[in-house]
């Protein structure tokens, strides 16, 4: 999809689904995709949906127009000036964030043009992401006189503490290999490679089983939080339930015996 403008009564965010693969596309594209109350509800209950779907195995977020995603709607933000506002949407946007996390499957971000602030957060916080060559990325709050502290919380959990101050105290747009380089995604490819790219990541990801994948993702998370000790009981005790799993048990018998999985 490469829609520049929507209609206001369109959908804020496009669902799509081809076998156990959902694509969200968030659909403010003329606005450059900002991350109103309204798009983050709408987000959230995507999500939550998803979350629960045992049928679907991988979500793609991407975006129409050229941007990915210029991070908080700030006029929105402007036109209510409150502490407990400010506290509230900051906290829906934290919550949405976290349930990309936290949800079973794998979020690959597919970025075809600018993620910044909030934007670029929405890129850490997924576990895969794919970018064009014209993609660029900042968290530029601090050029409007707010540090991005939130949107600060993903990208340290995805580069060098040094890389990351810098572009939280510059406010300055690296380009998609610097990102690429530092950290904050796994591949740049041209724009019209984006969807095989991404594609390539999914069926790969479809072609193990579904609980290895969620036990994974889950374990992967919590003991980055973790000291080390902690981090390998951990560790141990999600390996030891993985093993007993039968696709485990499937998949290391196939190996045993030379042979490929029959996983269902």
């Amino acid at each position: 999809m490469t829609q520049n403008a929507s209609h206001p009564d369109s959908p804020y965010v496009l669902h799509e689904r081809e076998g156990s693969i959902v694509k969200l596309t968030l659909n403010r594209g003329d606005k450059l995709n900002p991350l109103s109350e309204e798009m983050l509800t709408v987000l959230q209950t995507e999500l939550d949906v998803i979350a629960r779907d045992a049928t679907a195995r991988v979500v793609i977020l991407a975006a129409n127009g050229k941007a990915f995603c210029a991070g908080h709607d700030l006029k929105q933000m402007r036109a209510s000036p409150s502490a407990a506002y400010y506290k509230k949407l900051f906290d829906q946007c934290s919550k949405m964030m976290l349930t990309i996390q936290q949800m079973p499957q794998p979020v690959i971000a597919r970025i075809q043009g600018i993620a910044a602030a909030a934007g670029c957060q929405l890129v850490a916080m997924c576990d895969l992401a794919v970018a064009s060559h014209e993609a660029k990325f900042a968290v530029s709050g601090i050029n409007y006189g707010l540090f991005c502290s939130t949107p600060s919380v993903g990208l340290s959990r995805n580069i060098g503490r040094k890389q990351a101050m810098e572009m939280l105290l510059t406010g300055e747009f690296i380009d998609a290999q610097a990102a690429c380089e530092r950290g904050l995604i796994n591949h740049v490819v041209p724009v019209q490679d984006l969807d095989k790219t991404i594609l390539i990541l999914a069926e790969s990801i479809l072609a193990k089983p579904a609980v290895a994948i969620a036990m994974g993702k889950q374990l992967f998370y919590r003991q980055l939080e973790m000291g080390i000790s902690a981090a390998y009981q951990l560790a141990g005790e999600t390996m030891a339930c993985n093993m007993m799993d039968e696709a485990t048990l499937e998949g290391v018998q196939a190996f045993i015996e030379k042979r490929s999985p029959a996983w269902r």
